[in-house]
């Protein structure tokens, strides 16, 4: 079931000149951006990212070119697999979260998203370690380039006096390129592929070369700091999500519904929804109409999607209000999207 209520209503309105509607935002839940089978309870976390065989000598010169530091690459790797973990390890749905030492799983092609792990291999670790779902960094890849340049400045000489001098600037940009993907072994299917690319910037500046180039300093420690917030986001991607959407309501029609739209103001929703159940007997079709979507926005205000749909649909078949014809596709749309959330 879908779990909304008050709490998670902003109450923000705005009126619109003379308009017939006020507008009130609140927050739904959304269904996970990766939805994960549900037979996969116990996970592993492998690391796919170190580079195997030949790609050793491809791997120095590109540490060379993009001036990397020592073990750059697998800090960072292991700093992401670490967010990953820990955010895998806060969600309910899981058992187990393992974390098994692999060999001979490495990335073949250094710095491209590899192809798919054989699902011999896949079986094979997950048979041994019990697990129904594995979580794969495939490759972790920086590129660091450095934008040099010079300007004149005056400083102070050591006499006290300004003399002209030239002002060295670094700008230090390292992208962080990540792959990731989630293998369910037991449908022998890929549930994900996911490519990220994040870039940290640091500039420095002095009097001469070397000062400008300690923009460098902490490069390594951002570098993991980024790489840990990449793992734990794409941990919260299978999770479901909250949102802000904006409704529509009416608050003209007759002293009620003004009344109605006064209530709610002041946040009395349940005293804006007593006037608003009374008008839905009004003899004027218009104004029952009205009401009757009212109702609708109220119901699913308060996570009742069902009672929210027949509400609209009877404001749209029965009184012909328009509005209401749009919203019952709306509402049709998030008890999917619910259903999603609640498998």
């Amino acid at each position: 079931m879908i779990r909304i209520s008050y709490l998670f209503l902003a109450a923000a309105l705005f009126t619109f000149g003379c308009s017939s509607t006020n507008t009130v935002t609140m927050s739904v839940q959304e269904p996970a951006v990766v939805p994960l089978p549900p037979t996969m309870k116990n996970v592993g976390i492998i690391n796919r990212s170190l580079p195997e065989g030949e790609t050793g000598v491809l791997e120095t010169l590109d540490r060379v070119f993009s001036v990397k530091g020592p073990e750059l690459d697998k800090m960072g790797a292991v700093a992401g697999l670490n967010g990953l973990m820990e955010q895998l390890q806060r969600n309910e749905r899981f058992s187990i979260v393992e974390r098994p030492e692999i060999e001979k799983i490495g990335n073949s092609t250094y710095g491209v998203f590899p192809a798919p792990l054989a699902w011999d291999k896949i079986e094979e670790i997950s048979d041994e370690y019990g697990l129904d779902g594995l979580f794969s960094l495939e490759f972790y890849n920086t590129d660091t380039k450095i934008d040099y340049t010079t300007q004149r400045v005056t400083i102070e000489g050591p006499l006290g006096i300004e003399i002209p001098a030239l002002e060295h600037h670094a700008v230090v940009s390292t992208t962080i390129k990540t792959g990731w993907r989630i293998y369910d072994p037991v449908g022998r299917n890929i549930v994900d592929e996911y490519l990220s690319a994040e870039t940290v910037t640091t500039v420095g500046r002095g009097i001469n070369p070397s000062e400008a180039v300690r923009a460098l300093t902490g490069r390594t420690e951002m570098v993991q700091s980024i790489s840990g917030d990449i793992g734990r986001n794409y941990a919260r991607s299978i999770l479901p999500y909250w949102t802000r959407v904006r409704r529509d309501y009416y608050v003209r029609g007759n002293d009620n519904l003004k009344m109605a739209k006064r209530r709610a103001q002041t946040g009395n929703w349940d005293g804006a929804a007593e006037l608003w159940l009374m008008e839905t007997e009004n003899r004027r079709a218009k104004i029952a109409g009205r009401a009757h979507y009212n109702m609708a926005i109220i119901n699913e205000i308060n996570g009742n999607l069902d009672e929210a749909l027949d509400w609209a649909r009877i404001a749209y078949e029965d009184y012909g209000d328009k509005r209401a014809l749009r919203y019952t596709r709306i509402l049709r749309n998030r008890q999917v999207r619910a259903a999603q959330i609640d498998r």
